[in-house]
C-alpha cells in the first residue's frame, strides 16, 4: 500500500498496527478474499451505516473467553457475516482479520452516520492519531490465550476427520479389507486385518519402513440433486482408523513337477481406532493432511441459489441448529469455505376459504436462518446450521443472504 493511502486510511492503519502488536507471532494467516479485502479497505474511511447495527449494539464490549467471532459480530449487527465492514482495517498491513483475543476491550465509534469497532477509545481532544509509540516491554501470555475461533470449533471438528464425499470412481478404486486373523467377522481397535487394492493401483508402502495411515469408511450412500436427481457423490461412513504395517505383493511357491504358483499376499493392516467395528468389505482412503480451522464469513459474492440434500447423521430429515447438512453446491460452483447462505423455507399451499371461489394459494417464501459452509467438495459441500427460526428439512432452498 502507497504512503498516501496509510494516510488516508487514518485511524484503520493505527487499529491494524495495535492488532499486529497484540498477536503472538505464531498466530494463523487466515484466508482473505480479494472481494473481502476490497470491502475492508473501501470501508476503512467511512465504516458501516448505521442502519446496519444491531438495535441493542453495545458501545463497548470485552472479549470473554468461549467467545466467537460470529458471536460478537452478531452482537453488533443485524447480519454477522458484514463483519469486515464494521471492522475496516489496512489489510496490507494485517493480513489476519481474526487477531481478537480473550481480555482485548472492544469500542463502537459513531459518526456521520457510520459506525467503527475499534480496539481502543478514541481520545476526548481530537480524532486518533496515525503515530502508534512502542517500547521495550516484556509480555506474559498463556497458551490458552489464543485468538478467538469463527466459531464453536467442536461443532464441525468431527466432520474434518470423519465423513467424506467421494465420486463413484473413487470409491471404486479404493483399497478394501479382504481378510482377519482367526476368521473373524468384526474388527475393533488393536486388531489386525488384511487388505487389497485393485489391479490398477495395488496396497503398497513407501519402501521407507514409515506407516501410511488410512481412514477406514462402509455404505458409501448417493447424494442426488433434488432438481435434476442426477448423483452429485457418495457420502461415506467413517468407523475407524488403520495403518498399513506391510505392502501387498505376490510370492513365487513352488510345486513340485510343475510351474511354480504365483500367490497374491494382501496388505497387513493394524486398526488403530474404532467408530463402529469393522468387517470385510470396508474401503481405506489415505488420511488427508490435517485441516486448519481458518473460516473467513461472507457471503458469496456471486449469485448463489441451491437445496440441502442431507442432514448428516441423522434418520430423518429435519435438521436443527448446530446440525449440519450437505448442500448441492461446491467448490465448481465457486463455493468457498465460509460462505454464509440463507436458508429459505417454501411457502405453503393452501385453500383460501375466506374466497367463495376457494382457490389455491401459495404463501410467500420466508427466510428460515443461516448456514456456513466449511467444507466444500467438487459439487457437494458440508454446511453448519448457525441460525434457525424452524426446522430445515432435504429440499429447502439456500440462496445469498442478502
Amino acid at each position: 500500500m502507497t504512503t498516501a493511502m496509510n494516510k488516508a486510511l487514518g485511524p484503520a492503519a493505527v487499529v491494524a498496527a495495535v492488532l499486529a502488536l497484540a498477536a503472538p507471532a505464531q498466530a494463523q494467516n487466515y484466508p482473505v478474499t480479494p472481494g473481502q479485502r476490497a470491502t475492508a479497505e473501501q470501508v476503512a474511511q467511512a465504516g458501516l451505516p448505521l442502519s446496519e447495527l444491531a438495535p441493542d449494539a453495545p458501545d463497548s464490549y470485552s472479549v470473554q473467553r468461549g467467545d466467537t467471532l460470529w458471536a460478537i459480530s452478531s452482537l453488533f449487527l443485524k447480519s454477522p457475516w458484514r463483519w469486515p465492514e464494521l471492522w475496516g482495517m489496512n489489510l496490507q498491513e494485517i493480513r489476519n482479520p481474526h487477531r481478537i483475543y480473550p481480555g482485548q476491550q472492544l469500542y463502537l465509534e459513531k459518526k456521520d452516520g457510520h459506525a467503527l469497532l475499534r480496539t481502543r477509545q478514541a481520545s476526548s481532544e481530537g480524532p486518533p492519531s496515525d503515530t502508534v509509540r512502542v517500547s521495550p516491554r516484556t509480555r506474559y501470555q498463556s497458551l490458552a490465550d489464543s485468538p478467538l475461533p469463527t466459531l464453536q470449533t467442536h461443532l464441525i471438528e468431527p466432520f474434518l476427520a470423519e465423513p467424506v464425499i467421494v465420486d463413484e470412481q473413487t470409491l471404486l478404486q479404493a483399497p478394501r479389507i479382504v481378510a482377519t486373523q482367526e476368521g473373524r467377522v468384526l474388527l475393533s481397535r488393536g486388531d489386525r486385518a488384511y487388505a487389497r487394492g485393485n489391479g490398477a493401483a495395488p496396497l503398497h508402502d513407501d519402501g521407507k519402513g514409515s506407516p501410511a495411515d488410512y481412514r477406514v469408511f462402509r455404505n458409501a450412500k448417493p447424494l442426488n440433486d433434488p432438481d435434476s436427481g442426477a448423483v452429485l457423490g457418495y457420502e461415506a461412513q467413517y468407523v475407524g482408523k488403520a495403518q498399513l504395517v506391510r505392502g501387498e505383493a505376490t510370492r513365487e511357491t513352488p510345486v513340485p513337477n510343475g510351474k511354480p504358483q504365483i500367490d497374491i499376499v494382501p496388505a497387513t493392516i493394524d486398526i488403530v481406532s474404532a467408530k463402529e467395528e469393522m468387517r470385510t468389505g470396508d474401503r481405506l482412503l489415505p488420511e488427508p493432511p490435517r485441516q486448519l480451522l481458518n473460516y473467513t464469513p461472507r457471503a458469496p459474492q456471486a449469485q448463489t441459489q441451491g437445496r440441502i440434500v442431507s442432514v448428516y447423521g441423522s434418520a430423518v430429515h429435519n435438521a436443527a441448529q448446530n446440525q449440519v447438512v450437505v448442500i448441492n453446491r461446491g467448490t465448481s460452483d465457486g463455493i468457498e469455505s465460509g460462505h454464509v447462505l440463507a436458508i429459505v423455507k417454501d411457502g405453503q399451499r393452501i385453500i383460501d376459504r375466506t374466497d367463495p371461489g376457494k382457490p389455491q394459494i401459495k404463501l410467500p417464501d420466508e427466510r428460515n436462518g443461516l448456514l456456513m459452509v466449511f467444507r466444500p467438495f467438487e459439487r457437494l459441500s458440508y454446511a453448519l446450521i448457525l441460525e434457525i427460526v424452524d426446522g430445515v428439512k432435504i429440499g429447502d432452498r439456500v440462496v445469498n443472504p442478502r
